[in-house]
């Protein structure tokens, strides 16, 4: 079994932190325990009929089977393809840890309780939390300039971040058996975008008399922790999620649940009234990131469609 990194994909540092950590780690395990996105697809190279679901198909095939999940995950719009690979984990019992550079930290209120992520069921969900917010100092400056002496800083808090992340890694429990759901038959969980207008919250817009919609607490809870994990016992047990995508991508909450709707089995459909296309060289347009795409049943246009799938 391997340790899955998952990173945001669509930056060569993005990319090359990533791949610091995947062998750093190797190091330790040896590379065949390690599983690093894009670059064991092959996705440069990759040749498929639909190369997009291809990898999808790759991605989701080594998540079935992990030992652990090493998430990166930075700043207040997490990517929501590590996103949806982390509720995958999650839902399965497979240990998680989020590796966080960010020096901020969030809340619903001004001096409401913080979080280290903008949504708090990462919080919630993560078996390990490996934060490195400050610059490192240094012993021996370059001598060449401050510019020079600042990047060291940075390049220093990575590799302290990478050292104290796979130090955790080595140190996590087995995998557990996921929880059985009892799965309440007409009860619809719908999780609402925080890009949407809020007079039109998406429990709002379901209007269906045969089902019962329930929607999260933990945004406006006293205890946004214990609310979050309590909004993730109340999704998994649901009959079906309906999750609002709208957004420059899709929100941390929504990813978070259609990977544990993938994990396990549960519909899921995505409102996405508006979007923006993604293209890459040799890759079908996407309408989301490829791994939330795919995972879901259906994508919404419309408040009646999204009517309809919950009827349906």
């Amino acid at each position: 079994m391997s340790y899955y990194v998952a990173h945001r994909l669509f930056a060569a540092h993005d990319r090359a932190l990533a791949a610091q950590l995947a062998h750093h780690l190797a190091r330790k395990l040896g590379e065949d325990h390690v599983f690093l996105p894009f670059c064991d697809t092959d996705e440069e190279q990759l040749v498929a009929d639909v190369k997009g679901r291809r990898l999808f198909e790759l991605d989701r095939e080594r998540l079935r089977s992990i030992r652990a999940l090493i998430a990166v995950v930075h700043g207040p719009s997490p990517d929501d393809g590590v996103c949806m690979e982390i509720g995958h984990a999650a839902a399965r019992g497979v240990p998680v840890i989020l590796l966080t550079t960010d020096f901020q930290e969030y809340s619903a209120t001004p001096d409401g309780p913080r979080t280290h992520f903008p949504d708090p069921l990462l919080d919630a969900l993560a078996t390990r939390i490996v934060r490195t917010p400050r610059l490192a100092a240094i012993t021996q400056p370059s001598g060449t300039s401050r510019f020079a002496d600042f990047a060291l800083r940075n390049q220093v808090q990575v590799q302290q971040a990478i050292e104290a992340c796979v130090d955790a890694a080595l140190q996590l429990p087995a995998p557990t058996k996921s929880t059985a759901h009892v799965r309440a038959d007409s009860t619809v969980y719908a999780e609402p975008s925080p890009y949407a207008l809020s007079q039109h919250p998406l429990p709002d817009l379901v209007r269906c008399p045969s089902v019962t919609v329930i929607g999260p607490t933990r945004f406006s809870a006293g205890d946004p922790l214990t609310a979050a994990r309590q909004d993730w016992a109340t999704a998994l047990g649901s009959d079906r999620i309906v999750v609002d995508a709208t957004g420059p991508e899709t929100p941390p909450g929504a990813a978070l649940l259609i990977g544990a709707a993938c994990a396990t089995g549960l519909p899921a459909a995505a409102y996405l009234p508006r979007s923006t296309y993604t293209h890459a060289v040799s890759r079908e347009p996407n309408r989301r990131n490829l791994m939330i795409q795919y995972s879901v049943d259906a994508l919404l246009n419309s408040k009646e469609e999204v009517t309809a799938w919950i009827g349906g």
